[in-house]
């Protein structure tokens, strides 16, 4: 006789919570808005950590919109299938062309016709400070969340997508990809930072990587504070913030330094 009782193996029940994408589903489509329109086999991954801190405050403000469009409900027969195998041969499966463009076209119906559409890809060019600004004061972005081996690149060439990619290396899909581009760019939309100052200050907002902070207690286990940062000599601090930026981005980041370089 078998048990019918499931078994446990240890491990706790998990289930997302509905209450982020709420500030998407319950949203009116604001005109005039910087939006964000993504197309995605996981709707449900957005808005995600999108949906909370600032950019989460920001969205429940209006400050900024975001969309996004299914790729499933485009697919092809029955199965609603989205991919098929390379043409030439090879490993893995392509997004098809009818598919995607269809669903671009749906999305396309709530986006500004000057907003680019960019795609999540390791190939291509690297996301960057300054790309986040460019595209913070536009009017928007689509994103294509890629997964499986690609997309047929006569879509690519058809809309004129931008491949876009966080690094050198390789993920599953591009939705945490996009996620983390649409932080970097939502934090620099007017009104989402508290402090606009801290914005010019931070890392690669001068081609610099950001100086070391403090904070109080002035004397932490044994380490101090930089007394020149409690000399209340703002000249002072300031040529010794530049200083230690310098050094880091030298020694850290000889690619960035070497641009710096060849501008003193």
């Amino acid at each position: 006789m078998t048990d019918s009782k499931p078994k446990s193996f240890g491990r706790k029940s998990i289930s997302a919570s509905l209450k982020p994408r709420e500030l998407m589903t319950n949203a009116p489509n604001l005109f005039g808005v910087w939006t964000a329109s993504v197309v995605t086999l996981f709707p449900e991954a957005f808005p995600g950590v999108l949906g909370l801190s600032l950019t989460g405050k920001a969205l429940q403000d209006g400050r900024w919109q975001l969309h996004t469009t299914n790729l499933r409900d485009f697919g092809d027969g029955k199965h609603r299938n989205v991919d098929d195998t390379p043409a030439g041969g090879g490993a893995g499966m392509v997004l098809r062309p009818d598919v995607m463009g269809k669903a671009l076209e749906h999305a396309a119906g709530s986006m500004h016709r000057a907003a680019p559409i960019l795609m999540m890809s390791p190939r291509g060019v690297p996301f960057t400070q300054r790309m986040a600004q460019s595209l913070a004061e536009g009017p928007g972005m689509t994103m294509i969340c890629g997964r499986f081996e690609g997309l047929d690149q006569r879509v690519i060439d058809h809309y004129g997508i931008t491949e876009v990619s966080l690094g050198d290396f390789v993920m599953t899909g591009g939705e945490l990809a996009a996620q983390a581009m649409l932080d970097a760019t939502v934090r620099l939309l007017p009104g989402v930072l508290g402090n606009a100052d801290s914005i010019e200050e931070e890392s690669h907002s001068n081609g610099l990587l950001e100086h070391p902070q403090y904070t109080r207690p002035a004397e932490w286990k044994g380490h101090a504070i930089p007394e020149v940062l409690l000399s209340g000599h703002h000249e002072r601090i300031a040529q010794w913030r530049l200083e230690q930026a310098r050094d880091l981005t030298r020694t850290r980041r000889p690619d960035m330094w070497a641009k710096v370089a060849d501008k003193d």
